[in-house]
C-alpha cells in the first residue's frame, strides 16, 4: 500500500501565545506544573514553566516537598522570559518568603497579565505554604496580580476573614482586594448548594453560577481554573471573558474527573477531546463555571 506523505510547509506557522506559569511540580499529574500545562495546551496555547518546588504526591496526599533554590528558580525565569517571551504569567506554589518575594521581583519587570494563585493548603490538607511567606504574599505579589483566585480557605489565611454563606463572598472579595490585585475572583467552591464564585474589580461584580456535580475527583481545579485564565488573557481576551471561559472549561473538567489510586483522583483536562472520541459529555454549555475549592 503506497502512503502519500505531504512535504512540510515553506513557511513556519507563528508562534501561538506564550504563557508562563511559576508553581510546583505534583508527581502525581493532577495538579501543580503538569496541571498547568495540560491546561494551557487544552487553550491552544504554548505552556512554559518555571519549577519552584518538587512533591512527593499522590491521589491519598503530600509526602513531602523539596523547595528549589531562588537562584534556580531565577534562572529558570530568565531564560525563558529574556529568549522566549511571554503573554501571561500564573503562579501557584510559592512555599517560602524567599521564593515569593524573588518571583515578585521578576514580576514586577515583566509586564503581560498576571495570575495569582495563592496557594496555601493542598486539596488533601496538607500546607503548601509557611506562614512566613504570607506577608510577602500580601504585600508583594498580590498587588501585581491582574487577577488573583483565592478559595476560602486561602482567603482566611490570608485576610482572616472566614466565609459561611454566599453573602460573605462580597467582604471577602474587599478584604483581598485591598492588597492590591485589578480583579479577584473568590471561590466558593466549599459553600453549600450550588457552586458560586464572585468576580470583581471593587465597582463591577459578576457572579458564577453552576449546579454543582457529583463527583469527588477534583484534584487539581484551583490550579487549572488560573492557568485558563491566563491563557485567555494571553490570547487577547478581557478578564471577564477569560474568567468565563475558564469557568466552562473547568465545570466540564469537574464533571468529568477520574478515579486515580485509592483517594482523590484529578479532573479531566482533556474532557473536550474525549466527549467528542467517546461520548463521555458535551460539557458545560453556557454555564459560567462551579465555585472551585482547589
Amino acid at each position: 500500500m503506497d502512503i502519500s506523505v505531504s512535504p512540510p510547509a515553506s513557511v513556519p506557522a507563528p508562534a501561538p501565545p506564550r504563557v508562563l506559569t511559576v508553581a510546583g511540580s505534583d508527581s502525581g499529574g493532577g495538579a501543580g506544573i503538569q496541571a498547568d500545562l495540560k491546561t494551557m495546551l487544552a487553550f491552544g496555547v504554548h505552556g512554559m514553566s518555571v519549577l519552584t518546588a518538587v512533591t512527593a504526591q499522590n491521589s491519598l496526599g503530600v509526602r513531602g516537598a523539596w523547595e528549589l533554590p531562588v537562584d534556580a528558580v531565577r534562572a529558570q525565569y530568565r531564560a525563558v522570559v529574556d529568549d522566549i517571551g511571554v503573554q501571561a504569567v500564573k503562579t501557584g506554589m510559592l512555599s517560602s518568603a524567599g521564593l515569593v518575594a524573588a518571583v515578585a521581583g521578576l514580576l514586577a519587570d515583566t509586564d503581560v497579565p498576571v495570575v495569582v494563585d495563592p496557594v496555601g493548603v493542598s486539596k488533601h490538607g496538607d500546607p503548601l505554604l509557611a506562614d512566613s511567606a504570607l506577608d510577602g504574599v500580601r504585600t508583594s505579589l498580590l498587588p501585581l496580580a491582574t487577577v488573583a483566585t483565592p478559595n476560602l480557605d486561602e482567603v482566611a489565611q490570608l485576610t482572616g476573614v472566614r466565609v459561611t454563606d454566599e453573602g460573605g463572598l462580597r467582604r471577602a472579595a474587599d478584604a483581598v482586594l485591598g492588597f492590591g490585585p485589578r480583579w479577584v475572583l473568590i471561590k466558593g467552591g466549599h459553600l453549600p448548594g450550588d457552586a458560586v464564585d464572585l468576580l470583581t474589580d471593587g465597582r463591577e461584580e459578576h457572579w458564577l453560577r453552576a449546579p454543582r456535580h457529583d463527583n469527588r475527583h477534583t484534584h487539581g481545579t484551583g490550579c487549572t481554573l488560573a492557568s485558563a485564565i491566563a491563557a485567555g488573557l494571553a490570547g487577547g481576551q478581557g478578564v471577564v471573558e477569560a474568567v468565563v471561559a475558564a469557568k466552562e472549561y473547568v465545570t466540564g473538567a469537574i464533571e468529568h474527573g477520574f478515579p486515580l489510586g485509592a483517594g482523590i483522583g484529578p479532573v479531566d483536562h482533556a474532557w473536550r477531546f474525549r466527549g467528542t472520541r467517546t461520548g463521555r459529555g458535551a460539557g458545560a454549555g453556557a454555564v459560567a463555571g462551579p465555585g472551585t475549592g482547589a
